[in-house]
């Protein structure tokens, strides 16, 4: 767990400087354009809200606050990957080595 826990820190800080980058060095509007006039960028596109889906859907199984879960769905819509890493290593961290708790969250009081 401890390994995993790591690379998910080393990905957060690895997106969160390459959205500051693209950020300071390119034009958002006028990339993303370009991005959705090609078939493998909408392609792409695709592909990564899906996964956002896919894993907010794990965070919404695992938090007892609704108010939580949306404040990680729309980091998640905003900041991608970033976000993902960041839910991961605190998810690892809090739940202190227990997988159950990992995986599960809230539903893991009820087991």
């Amino acid at each position: 767990m401890k390994v995993a826990k790591y690379l998910s820190l080393l990905g957060f800080i690895t997106m969160a400087v390459a959205i500051i980058y693209g950020f300071i060095y390119a034009d958002f509007g006028a990339d993303g354009g370009t991005i959705l006039s090609l078939t493998w960028g909408k392609v792409t596109l695709i592909d990564i809200y899906i996964m956002f889906i896919i894993f907010s859907g794990w965070i919404y199984y695992r938090e007892e606050q609704i108010s939580k879960f949306i404040m990680w769905f729309v980091l998640m819509v905003i900041f991608g990957a970033a976000t993902a890493c960041l839910y991961l290593f605190l998810t690892f961290n809090n739940s202190q080595g227990d997988w159950i708790k990992f995986w599960t969250g809230k539903s893991s009081k009820n087991t």
